[in-house]
């Protein structure tokens, strides 16, 4: 049944992200809207602004997953090198797009500002590729191949990533309970073993917290089928209540 599942990366761009003085508000947006899809996000990245890293990230992740989200990297300043750069890594240029180009015109012209060079950075993209709508600010992302170049401005990737959606691959959306087994973790560590043993179509994951008194344990089981899903929550609560 997995085989057929689309699979997701995102990838993250920027030096402020590493260097803490950003904290990323994207990748749990993303990662929801990929639950709610039914993609099986696989992998997250995070790089500077540096070209070789970019393209190396890139072809890496665009041959490995169904789709790839970046974020990051596509403002007005000399450091936002992500179009650019992911248009290298697909072997073409980045020049400036006629169709965002008069995107930005008629969003400048309604808020009563000037086109400036620097603004005009942002209608650089890749030949060949499809534009993404930004309701926000104007300043559209792009998709290129399998891979979808988003703002790093949450407010903005949100807007991209509504827009991007009806364009997406789809199927059976990861179906998941979760029950509290009031004990820790060591002690269901069998249990659960067992019975991810007899159930390999359910993901079975333990996440040990401290609920206020003692350290617990929440175990969630996760499937696209609903009947394998069932018998193995089943065999968890049976498993708990006999340890």
């Amino acid at each position: 049944m997995t085989n057929n599942v689309p699979t997701a990366a995102i990838l993250v761009i920027g030096d402020e992200i590493l260097s803490g003085r950003t904290k990323d508000r994207n990748i749990g947006f993303i990662a929801d809207r990929m639950t709610e899809l039914g993609i099986d996000l696989k992998e997250v990245r995070i790089v500077a602004d540096e070209r070789a890293a970019i393209i190396e990230a890139v072809q890496a992740l665009s041959g490995r997953y169904s789709v790839v989200f970046t974020t990051g990297g596509i403002g007005p300043t000399h450091d936002d090198i992500t179009a650019e750069t992911v248009a290298e890594a697909f072997g073409v240029t980045a020049p400036v797009d006629e169709r965002a180009a008069a995107i930005l015109q008629q969003h400048y012209d309604r808020t009563g500002r000037e086109m400036t060079e620097a603004r005009l950075r942002m209608a650089r993209i890749p030949v060949g590729a499809e534009l993404i709508e930004n309701h926000v600010s104007g300043a559209p992302g792009f998709s290129i191949g399998n891979v979808h170049v988003m703002a790093g401005v949450p407010s903005i990737m949100q807007s991209m990533l509504d827009a991007l959606t009806p364009r997406l691959p789809t199927s059976i959306v990861l179906q998941s309970e979760t029950i509290e087994a009031h004990r820790g973790e060591t002690d269901v560590s069998a249990m659960l073993e067992d019975v991810q043993s007899r159930f390999l179509q359910v993901q079975i994951g333990s996440y040990p917290y401290h609920d206020g008194e003692k350290y617990t344990t929440r175990i969630v089981a996760r499937s696209r089928d609903s009947e394998m899903l069932a018998s193995a929550v089943e065999a968890l609560k049976s498993g708990l209540k006999a340890s």
